[in-house]
């Protein structure tokens, strides 16, 4: 069973550019990953400090790969100080 789920991130005032930067970063690579089906991030037009990530792994098992990547980490470890609020929502795909 799939594993898809948004993830939203409200930049600090001023953050809005590194923000974008390290969330842009992780797109290349967890595509490249196994079991990696749907990754994008998004910037919302209409408020330049909000992000979302939407992603879906083919499994569990590929989604804990996923966390345990080295640009995983690097973001992890980075992102906090940009960043205003995270949330995140597993969706369930409809048809």
């Amino acid at each position: 069973m799939t594993i898809t789920k948004s993830v939203t991130f409200v930049a600090k005032d001023g953050s809005e550019d590194k923000m974008k930067e390290l969330l842009s970063a992780m797109v290349i690579p967890s595509k490249a990953e196994d079991g990696c089906l749907f990754y994008e991030i998004f910037q919302y037009e209409n408020d330049r400090k909000r992000f979302m990530a939407v992603e879906t792994w083919q499994s569990e098992k590929a989604l804990d790969g996923h966390k345990a990547s080295s640009h995983y980490a690097v973001y992890k470890s980075s992102y906090e100080p940009y960043c205003d609020d995270k949330y995140s929502d597993e969706l369930e795909i409809l048809g």
